[in-house]
């Protein structure tokens, strides 16, 4: 005799129990529907739970529409507009959770990133939702509603809400799934790529400086498209097979494989000014005036690279360009193993901006990573999970 799974009805299914599917839940439970979150982990929330250093950065009170990348740089406008950081931040505040701004608006917990994942799950329990852990989906099929088949249980629902992530960190289960779905039932996918992630360096460049793996400057990184909004003043970290820290995490987004980026290492600074007006001008008075804006080791082996061959005005003033726009071509990233999000995903243009819902099949929506929307570091992809989770928990 064959086992039949039990079967179970909802108002909505949501695929995924990370920061979109879960606050799309609550947005649900909070109108009255009955949602269940499937979750593939033994738990909620595991990349919430190792974000921002385990501290959760949360949101970023100056986010913008122009904080994101994607195909279309107008579809994220609605949801952002209809939840805001504010009103993310309006709830940590309801339920006590202290927190701190560090630089350009990043806001962090106090504690710990689990303060969180149990507001979430308090909203999700309040809301009544229902959280189904080891969730193993084999098969999900649309007949006059859809059915999601996992190992052991058939749920059945109107609505189905993919909110499954992208391929950052296949470690804590990332993988493929919200692609899949939505090639199944016939949405376009942006390529995907590695994004938010530390840039590797040709086997040249990496000879030069992987020795001075741990030294890090504040500069200011461009992509080399001049584009206006890709070049930011942030802390670059030297590693021992290329480049990380903010300043790259942010520059890798815009990144195209075969294009090099620019790296100012003397922000606002006259580097050679000290060295025109010094008694001697020499290797000595050139390096010394260089470690007043790199650390001692950094400044010692760029200088060794850019020697001038006389300390004429003309090769000052070369040397002054060559601080400002040190030019590098990465060989590639450290790939989704290290990326933070994933860029590109569902396209856009089969999606309603207001509610996150498939233009060609009612009742599916995608929300979160899966979706060709990618935020700049410092809080804006959980902004974005929390406004397209709400929009389309709105929406159900």
């Amino acid at each position: 005799m064959t086992h039949t799974p039990m079967t179970q009805s909802y108002d909505g299914l949501i695929l995924g129990g990370g920061a979109a599917g879960l606050m799309c839940a609550i947005e649900a439970g909070k109108r009255g529907r009955r949602v269940a979150v499937l979750e593939r982990a033994d738990r909620i929330g595991k990349k919430i739970l190792i974000s921002g250093g385990g501290r959760c950065n949360f949101t970023n009170v100056y986010c913008e529409p122009e904080n994101f990348l994607s195909a279309n740089p107008h579809f994220a406008k609605s949801a952002l507009a209809q939840y805001t950081p504010a009103d993310f931040i309006a709830l940590v505040e309801r339920h006590r959770i202290p927190y701190h701004e560090k630089t350009l608006g990043q806001l962090f917990c106090d504690r710990a990133a689990h303060d969180i994942t149990n507001l979430l799950e308090d909203e999700c329990r309040l809301a009544g939702v229902q959280i189904i852990l080891n969730s193993r989906i084999y098969q999900i099929q649309r007949t006059t509603e859809f059915v999601v088949r996992t190992t052991t249980a058939e749920y059945r629902a109107p609505a189905l809400v993919v909110a499954t992530g992208g391929l950052s960190v296949p470690k804590i289960g990332a993988t493929a799934f919200g692609y899949d779905v939505a090639r199944q039932f016939g949405l376009k996918i942006i390529e995907t790529r590695p994004a938010l992630v530390p840039l590797v360096l040709g086997p040249e460049d990496q000879a030069q400086y992987y020795d001075l793996a741990g030294v890090s400057a504040e500069v200011v990184a461009a992509s080399d498209d001049n584009s206006i909004g890709h070049s930011f003043r942030e802390k670059m970290l030297i590693t021992h097979r290329g480049l990380s820290g903010p300043a790259i995490l942010q520059v890798s987004s815009y990144w195209e494989k075969g294009r090099p980026i620019r790296i100012d290492l003397a922000p606002d600074q006259n580097v050679t000014a000290a060295i025109r007006t010094a008694k001697v001008r020499n290797e000595t008075t050139t390096r010394s005036a260089i470690q007043k804006v790199l650390p001692k080791r950094f400044a010692a082996r760029w200088l060794e690279l850019h020697l001038p061959s006389a300390w004429t005005n003309v090769a000052l003033a070369r040397l002054e360009q060559q601080l400002h726009e040190w030019t590098l071509t990465p060989a590639g990233t450290e790939g989704y193993e290290k990326a933070e999000v994933t860029a590109g995903g569902v396209d856009t243009n089969d999606l309603v901006a207001k509610t996150m819902e498939s233009r060609k099949v009612p009742g599916l929506f995608f929300i979160g990573e899966v979706v060709d929307v990618t935020g700049q570091l410092g809080g804006f992809n959980f902004q974005w999970a929390w406004a397209s989770g709400a929009a389309a928990g709105r929406a159900l």
